[in-house]
């Protein structure tokens, strides 16, 4: 039986520890264990953020790792916005490179990948600095083979939450556990009483984003999506779809878009709505419920566009058709 996403790991990961003003040397040590202080600042007033990205093996058997510049550029904002010690993005840089090729070889044939995980917590046994940063900190990089995140054949359910917020309106851009860890009664109270599969949280009218995910809405040859902000993740499978949208000759539009106005399109024939991320790529969306109605989305199956959307990426990252856009990073 196969283990759930993001539950097998790699026997090592690489680390780099900031202390007096400078980063270590990296150094390759058990994915098993991790030693810290109980006094940590991570474990008090979570300085902690992350990152996700994926490596990909080809036909010919190299291993390409996807748009590896803009995550590492977004761990660097998000470790700034936290007060976390600043980034030596070249470092960082190496240290995926490095782990990624120790353990080419167990990286999955596609349509599997294997998943990157870089983290940077604060590490500064201090727990009376509440008002402080860290000045100490850890970053590691842990690897995991993965396979989909959702099934390809299903089409998910959302709960529409115009009350409940994801996460603070200003750290929404920051990649951070306790973004996720703020929305989990939402989805846990949305699996329960809806059979709901994500929440869309659309505080104060305008749609942002899932716990999980960014959402975007196709209807005829228009995408609607959110416009970065704060307020939500500035999602680099969303960039990278809407790059590719945009060269099939869709028009996209990054606005506001408010729940009442969302689930009237959702009604127009032919409208597709879908999931953006790392992980689930991009997930169809088939039903949205909105204060205890359901509303098919199209017909409430997996679209053609949505699908075709997701084809011409993966087939990007899967090394089927031209990197024309320099995406991809060979190890």
């Amino acid at each position: 039986m196969a283990k759930a996403f993001g539950t097998e790991f790699m026997p090592e990961m690489i680390i780099s520890r900031y202390a007096d003003n400078k980063w270590s040397e990296a150094e390759f040590v058990s994915s098993e264990s991790l030693t810290l202080h109980p006094g940590s600042h991570v474990l008090h007033y979570a300085s902690t953020c992350f990152e996700g990205l994926k490596a990909f093996r080809h036909a010919d058997g190299s291993v390409n790792i996807f748009r590896m510049d803009q995550n590492v550029n977004r761990f660097e904002q998000s470790s700034r916005l936290l007060a976390l010690p600043a980034v030596d993005k070249s470092l960082l840089h190496k240290m995926i490179i490095d782990i990624v090729a120790k353990f080419k070889d167990k990286v999955p044939e596609t349509p599997g990948s294997m998943y990157i995980r870089p983290t940077h917590i604060g590490t500064e046994a201090a727990i009376g600095k509440a008002a402080s940063p860290s000045l100490e900190s850890l970053m590691y990089v842990l690897l995991t083979p993965v396979g989909d995140y959702f099934s390809s054949d299903v089409s998910l359910r959302l709960l529409v939450d115009d009350i409940g917020m994801r996460c603070a309106p200003d750290n929404g851009m920051i990649k951070s556990g306790g973004n996720y860890a703020s929305a989990l009664k939402h989805m846990i109270r949305a699996k329960s009483q809806y059979n709901a599969d994500q929440v869309l949280f659309c505080s104060e009218g305008g749609v942002t984003e899932t716990g999980a995910a960014n959402f975007i809405l196709i209807d005829d040859n228009e995408i609607i999506t959110k416009a970065l902000d704060e307020s939500f993740l500035h999602g680099v499978t969303r960039d990278s779809v809407l790059t590719l949208a945009r060269e099939q000759g869709y028009s996209i539009l990054e606005r506001d878009l408010s729940a009442a106005e969302l689930i009237e399109r959702s009604q127009h024939p032919g409208c597709e709505a879908a999931l953006s991320g790392t992980a689930a790529v991009l997930a169809s969306v088939g039903t949205l419920i909105f204060h205890d109605e359901e509303y098919k989305v199209g017909n409430g199956l997996a679209g053609p566009k949505v699908t075709e959307l997701k084809k011409t990426l993966n087939e990007i990252q899967w090394g089927i058709a031209e990197d024309s856009h320099n995406w991809l990073t060979q190890v």
